[in-house]
């Protein structure tokens, strides 16, 4: 005697090569539909694109969380960085010009350093030496002791 099972199973058995003619358009529709989506992203892409896209897929995306905690060092360090600013140099700015004191006795500090180190004069260079090549076995081996 048969199942129910087996009563359903003989019933739709000829209905199995029309559904598998559905199914075989239905995934070649979408495989077409699949290669001209393809076939038109690669003709819009430029290289410069395609190497971004890249670039952000393999190198930024696996690691989104160890950029995130890096941006967020940074930006750390920057808020750090202004609030450590010194507003004394904004002050030397802002510092009235000196007065005429001051300027006066800048040109006596100036002789009395050059009556303390000496006269500038410039010291005259020696003379190169001549070049005369030798032939390197015969090359003196200068060494200098200091």
């Amino acid at each position: 005697m048969k199942t129910p099972r087996d009563i359903l199973f003989a019933q739709h058995q000829n209905a199995a090569p029309k559904l598998d003619a559905i199914r075989q358009s239905a995934v070649a529709a979408v495989c077409d539909r699949r290669a001209m989506n393809d076939a038109r992203e690669r003709r819009s892409q430029t290289a410069a694109t395609t190497i971004l896209k890249t670039f952000w897929r393999e190198l930024i995306l696996p690691s989104r969380r160890i950029w995130t905690g890096l941006a967020a060092i940074w930006i750390l360090i920057f808020v750090f960085n202004f609030s450590q600013r010194d507003p004394a140099g904004m002050m030397a700015r802002k510092s009235p010009p000196p007065s005429p004191e001051m300027i006066l006795t800048f040109p006596q500090q100036e002789r009395l350093m050059a009556e303390l180190i000496g006269p500038n004069e410039p010291q005259a260079a020696a003379p190169p030496k001549p070049f005369l090549p030798q032939p390197r076995s015969e090359g003196r081996i200068e060494i200098l002791m200091t």
